[in-house]
């Protein structure tokens, strides 16, 4: 089994790293660009039987900082 983890900044919380994908792209021409939140993907390899409350716990413990971040769980 796997788990997609996606984690995002929350609403409201400044990007640096957002903002300077945004400036590289307008200084490459691409302009129709508004804005940019930038975030990560974490792929786990669970074993048969894992819950979802599991990698919630894991989330809420290590993958993500939930006073800044939020994050969404996809089971495969």
């Amino acid at each position: 089994m796997k788990a997609i983890v996606h984690v995002t900044l929350k609403n409201g919380v400044l990007d640096p790293q957002g903002e300077a994908v945004k400036s590289a792209l307008g200084g490459m021409g691409f302009d129709g660009v508004n804005g940019v939140r930038q975030g990560k993907v974490i792929e786990l390899d669970l074993a048969e039987g894992t819950s979802e409350a599991t990698v919630t716990e894991m989330c809420e413990k290590l993958l993500a900082n939930t006073v800044i971040e939020s994050y969404r769980i996809e089971l495969t």
